[in-house]
């Protein structure tokens, strides 16, 4: 039996649409720039740029419906949504025609960026990781199984901030889709029961204050909504 200096931490979780079970965290990757308008709103160009990955702890999760504290740190909290894949079974070298046999289901997402932090990490080709990293910065909704959603390729993903459409693009414009990212993933990292991969943005990011209600949708996927709180 192994012994703690201290108790462990609970394992990071998300609800599970119509059950009580919850599905285990292990870790979050997220991709950069999978929609082209929203890198070309960054000031990139998507059709020279193969996928890159970058991780938020697990811990960085938290169910949709909460209020989430306004992070320290920052004057320009950003939202981006995304479609979140949850990986039930693992593999590494996955091929791309078996990828999806990985996938325990779906969800919808908001990563959340200290977009000004990201910025002045860049400027100075500094490491970004507390831009994206910090407490409660990945909020999701309950995971539908793959039973449920099947595997989405196209639908609208929309976000709005207190009823103003701030994101309105679909899922077929992702320039890497679903089963390509596992399988590209799958040859840095072996990937494991518990992962989740946030799969990227549409266009139309923009700032969050104290007091927003942010409220998102994947059709045929999931509904998320959350409220930024007083600052931390």
């Amino acid at each position: 039996m192994t012994h703690y200096a201290f108790p462990p931490a609970e394992t990071p979780s998300l609800a599970i649409a119509g059950s009580e079970d919850r599905f285990p965290v292990r870790r979050v990757y997220c991709v950069g720039r999978n929609y082209a308008a929203h890198a070309r709103e960054m000031g990139n160009d998507p059709d020279r740029e193969p996928p890159f990955f970058f991780s938020k702890p697990a811990d960085a999760v938290c169910d949709a419906g909460c209020i989430i504290p306004y992070p320290p740190l920052t004057e320009d909290l950003h939202h981006e949504m995304e479609l979140v894949v949850a990986i039930g079974s693992g593999g590494a070298n996955i091929p791309e025609e078996e990828a999806l046999l990985h996938v325990w289901g779906y969800g919808a997402g908001i990563d959340l960026t200290r977009r000004d932090l990201q910025a002045e990490a860049k400027k100075m080709g500094r490491p970004w990781d507390l831009a994206k990293g910090f407490d409660f910065s990945a909020p999701c909704s309950p995971l539908v199984p793959v039973s449920e959603s099947g595997h989405p390729e196209s639908g609208r993903i929309t976000l709005s901030v207190n009823g103003e459409t701030r994101q309105d693009g679909d899922l077929d414009e992702q320039i890497w889709p679903v089963a390509d990212i596992i399988a590209i993933l799958s040859r840095a990292v072996e990937l494991k029961p518990g992962d989740l991969i946030m799969t990227g943005t549409p266009a139309g990011v923009g700032a969050l204050v104290p007091g927003d209600r942010v409220e998102g949708l994947i059709e045929g996927v999931a509904e998320i909504s959350i409220t930024l709180g007083s600052r931390a």
